[in-house]
């Protein structure tokens, strides 16, 4: 049998043996006689005298000792263990190691310099650094994208409320209209602080701002706009002032409605100020009441002319020869010099809600700005603004072709209409102007589309001209972005 082992290693009893084989071919034989064979080529190898009999049994069955490898596979040591003659003790074993020629050895470690090491430590602190510099920037650019979606929440109808403070002066809540704009503001869930404002009687609102940057802290900053209440008979001898002075007869420079403004501006400079009056539309009803009361007492005494006379004489000693239209007269002065606005109201109650709706416009300010921003430089009309519905199979895109169309300066409906009954799509159009054989062809194409306005016998009929024409084919043929289409304006 050939065995291409060059040392075998048997575990027989408990035993542990080497037995080697110098020759490659040997003899088929039993097992029992192979073991006794290699034990005699062992015990030859043992022996220190070449095999003698007399120096005793060289090899011994030697007990496995605990701890030792009796052997790897693989390529690693095997352990052979055997008995000395010479030992004091008889069974001291004798262990000799044997390292297998021909199993392949492992791989030696690489041995790197010292620059080596130092280059491979500054790479590796580098690339960790950029690790660390890349995560820092993802949590970074995430926290600045929460804040911002927290921002355009803030400013969203509903949520922008929680983020503003009213401020009422102290003035505001002694007077009539004052306790009744502090309840209704209190019910609609608007945060409201009492503080000493520079004009009396003013309400004022503060935002808190939300910041886009990241760790950046919320702020509060001032609203622009200011509503102050004026009394009735603030407002009413303000506005007789202005009377006396456009007839010339002022007497001692007394206020007036817009003096008063101008007052109040420079006292809070950059405020977009409102002011409101509570029972004007009463007074004057009031007022009128009154006059026909005397009416009728004059005519039924027959002593009009005097009753009259007396009449006027108590108005204008009272202040209350001021009627309705002088009124009218001072609030127009004061809307054309200086932009200011006076609102009306018949009760506390309509101050109020009216209070409500003035600080939900403040909080809703800056969400309407920004969706105002459309990028066009020219104003689209309530009926454009909802736009054409579009749905999968195409319906809708008719309407938009004559919306198209009806963006062109003084083109009617009924242009539209007529033009894009003769060419349903723009491809259409633009294929008849390929059609045609010269550019003035192609300019007065759609002059003489009859255009039919009205129905019955009230119904006319005029053509599309040249005019508007030439406009549309410029429109859907030229390369010139900047293009003058209306020469007339």
């Amino acid at each position: 049998m050939r065995s291409s082992l060059s040392r075998t290693a048997i575990f027989f009893e408990a035993a542990v043996v080497v037995l080697s084989s110098e020759s490659e071919e040997e003899e088929v034989m039993s097992l029992p006689e192979r073991i006794k064979k290699r034990v005699a080529v062992g015990s030859e190898h043992c022996s220190p005298r070449g095999g003698d009999a007399a120096g005793g049994e060289v090899v011994r069955e030697a007990q496995v000792l605990p701890g030792e490898v009796c052997g790897r596979g693989g390529g690693a040591e095997r352990l052979a263990v055997c008995s000395l003659p010479g030992s004091d003790k008889p069974n001291s074993p004798l262990v000799s190691r044997v390292s297998p020629d021909a199993s392949p050895l492992l791989p030696k470690k690489k041995k790197y310099s010292q620059k080596e090491r130092e280059a491979m430590c500054q790479n590796a602190w580098q690339r960790r650094k950029e690790r660390e510099a890349k995560k820092r920037q993802q949590e970074e650019e995430k926290e600045r994208r929460k804040a911002l979606a927290k921002m355009l929440k803030a400013q969203r109808p509903g949520e922008c409320q929680k983020y503003i403070t009213v401020v009422l002066d102290p003035v505001l809540l002694q007077v009539e209209g004052g306790g009744q704009i502090l309840s209704a503001l209190q019910a609609a869930n608007y945060s409201c602080v009492v503080e000493d404002q520079a004009v009396p009687c003013s309400i004022t609102w503060r935002r808190k701002t939300v910041s886009p940057q990241m760790g950046g802290g919320d702020e509060w900053t001032e609203e622009p706009n200011v509503l102050v209440l004026l009394g009735l008979e603030e407002f009413l001898s303000m506005a007789h002032s202005y009377k006396q002075e456009a007839a010339g007869c002022a007497e001692g420079q007394k206020e007036t409605l817009q003096s008063y403004v101008a007052h109040v501006m420079e006292k809070m400079p950059g405020k977009i100020l409102a002011l409101a009056v509570v029972g004007v539309e009463n007074y004057f009803r009031a007022l009128g009441a009154q006059s026909k009361h005397r009416q009728r007492q004059a005519a039924a005494s027959g002593s009009q002319g005097k009753q009259s006379k007396q009449r006027r004489k108590e108005a204008k000693d009272s202040g209350l020869e001021l009627t309705k239209r002088d009124m009218e007269e001072a609030l127009v002065d004061l809307q054309l010099c200086t932009q200011v606005q006076v609102s009306f109201f018949e009760s506390c109650e309509e101050l109020g809600e009216f209070a409500t709706m003035f600080a939900k416009a403040v909080a809703e300010a800056p969400f309407k700005r920004e969706r105002e921003k459309t990028g066009f430089s020219f104003y689209l009309e309530k009926g454009w603004c909802g736009g054409v519905k579009v749905d999968q199979s195409g319906k809708g895109l008719l309407k938009v072709w004559k919306r198209q169309i009806q963006q062109f300066n003084r083109v009617s409906p009924e242009m539209a209409e007529a033009i894009v009954s003769a060419y349903p799509s723009p491809q259409l159009l633009v294929q008849a102007y390929g059609r045609c054989s010269s550019e003035q062809e192609q300019e007065n194409m759609l002059a003489n589309i009859s255009v039919c306005r009205g129905e019955g016998v009230t119904a006319t009929s005029r053509r599309i001209g040249p005019e508007l024409s030439r406009r549309i084919y410029l429109q859907m043929t030229s390369h010139n972005p900047d293009l003058y289409l209306d020469s007339t304006g």
